[in-house]
């Protein structure tokens, strides 16, 4: 079980990570970049119900931020239940 803890935590890891990213590219890169484009579709459907929840502060998406403590609040609690 704790082999399997340890894959869940990379995994959601690598995801924040992917999410970070995307947020900080987004900033820099055209939406047809073709870095963007391998990210976007990745990134895109987790960040989606978020914003139809939460609308944009001024110029300022915080979905990304919201997203990334989501993640990290089930990494604790599934990695935790895991092991």
């Amino acid at each position: 079980m704790e082999t399997i803890g340890q894959i869940i935590h990379i995994a959601l890891r690598i995801l924040s990570t992917l999410i970070f990213v995307q947020a900080v590219l987004s900033f820099f890169m055209s939406p047809y970049h073709p870095v963007r484009q391998k990210i976007d579709p990745l990134v895109e459907p987790l960040l989606a119900p978020i914003r139809r929840v939460v609308p944009p502060v001024g110029m300022v998406d915080l979905s990304p931020l919201i997203l990334i403590i989501l993640i990290q609040i089930v990494d604790a609690i599934l990695v935790g239940f895991l092991q």
